[in-house]
């Protein structure tokens, strides 16, 4: 599932786009300083001509883009939040997403352990009692994705209940425990394998330590203190998303989002031929995916919320340190390519370009954020199509064409099959 979309760019055919179609985004707040020798001076029309081109391939109803340069803050915004009528998106629109919720579990988890209220060493056989293996599983494993853990957003009976019951509320120990049936997939830190598993149990370890819901974690840790005002995590049993919002479409059942198969052709040319309408997936429960990618936000506070985390604002200067330090090559015998670390990746895809990002994916929704502390520069993408017909991540898609408007010199191209967030 895509609750967290890994945005592999590899250096193949530069990305670019051109189009004639009208606007619909709003214009920048600021252009006038010149972009520095690793940025490209941000031309708004061609800025949001990219998204509007590419959104239009994709068939999505709409979109988000937030930009802030030292150039100043760039606003696209393309398309509908709602099929049918004619109702454009903003920066304050609230939208699902996802696996960016694995940033602010991995923040509570390093604030736990800023406290010396647990270690990055401890396994989580500590916390968490019928962990397999759990007494060889250690914390720092989890974060990182080294668990060895089956996904259990990849069973086929979760996508089947999610789609016989949308509305069902789960909880924790329900998810984990489709997971436990599962053999792990190898020993835990001989491997990465992005597992949605790992951060179901972060979150049991969160609620353990410090003795009261995640959601109200989440709040008193990290939304009250970096003044985040609209992002939430919904009760176990709310299907709603607070006004104004985005409804999120996606074609077919919840597996194609979850375990990533790919669309069949007759679907395909249906969807094409306009004989098969998306589904609206927004008041699917999320409780499936809590701390794994269950938060509600808007791309106002996820750009506030991405910068803070990596200059430095969560944590003390010693744990930023560590929380920097903890990306590391998701494919050892790439040490340049995708990094992923406690709840961040990292990935460099030019001399002067590289950020620190998370990517979000789920049933009606597609997401990144992404900040670049070396210029300065911050990103977030929001679309409300999961995957286009040709099975690739919408939010990534758009994510290339962005980047070129914004580095020079950059040769971009989505990965052939990227790891999507919500597995």
């Amino acid at each position: 599932m895509g609750l967290a979309v890994c945005v592999a760019l590899l250096f193949t055919a530069a990305c670019s786009a051109n189009s004639t179609r009208e606007s619909t985004g709003s214009a920048p707040t600021a252009t006038t300083p010149s972009a520095s020798p690793a940025l490209r001076t941000i031309d708004p029309a061609a800025l949001q001509a990219a998204v509007d081109e590419t959104t239009s391939e994709l068939l999505v109803p709409g979109a988000m883009v937030v930009l802030r340069t030292p150039q100043g803050d760039f606003t696209s915004v393309t398309g509908t939040t709602l099929r049918g009528a004619e109702s454009p998106p903003s920066a304050d629109t609230y939208f699902r997403i996802a696996s960016n919720t694995k940033t602010m579990t991995a923040a509570v988890i390093v604030l736990l352990a800023q406290e010396g209220k647990l270690r990055f060493t401890d396994p989580v056989s500590r916390y968490v009692p019928g962990v397999p293996n759990g007494e060889n599983i250690t914390i720092a494993e989890l974060l990182t994705m080294r668990s060895g853990l089956y996904n259990y957003t990849d069973a086929p009976e979760l996508a089947a209940t999610l789609d016989a019951d949308p509305t069902k509320a789960w909880t924790p120990q329900e998810v984990l425990a489709i997971a436990f049936r599962h053999p792990p997939d190898f020993p835990p830190g001989t491997e990465f394998a992005y597992c949605n598993t790992n951060y179901a149990l972060l979150g049991l370890v969160a609620e353990k330590i410090d003795g009261t819901s995640l959601a109200r974690i989440f709040q008193e840790r990290l939304f009250g203190p970096q003044r985040l005002h609209q992002v939430m995590l919904p009760a176990i049993d709310s299907t709603s998303i607070p006004d104004p919002y985005s409804h999120g479409y996606m074609y077919g059942g919840s597996a194609f989002a979850l375990s990533d198969f790919p669309y069949p052709p007759a679907m395909q040319a249906a969807a094409r031929a306009g004989t098969l309408e998306p589904i609206d997936y927004t008041n699917q429960n999320p409780s499936y995916a809590t701390a794994a990618g269950g938060a509600i936000a808007t791309a106002t506070d996820l750009a506030t919320w991405i910068r803070a985390l990596v200059e430095g604002r969560v944590f003390s200067a010693d744990h930023q340190r560590q929380w920097l330090d903890s990306a590391q090559p998701e494919d050892p015998t790439k040490p340049d390519g995708q990094q992923y670390g406690y709840g961040i990746s990292r990935q460099r895809f030019g001399p002067t370009a590289s950020m620190y990002y998370h990517g979000g994916e789920l049933p009606g929704f597609n997401s990144f954020i992404g900040h670049d502390p070396d210029n300065n520069v911050t990103l977030v993408i929001w679309t409300n199509l999961t995957l286009s017909l040709d099975g690739d991540h919408t939010a990534n898609v758009l994510l290339l064409k962005v980047l070129d408007q914004i580095y020079p010199g950059l040769a971009l191209a989505p990965p052939a099959a990227p790891t999507p967030t919500t597995r």
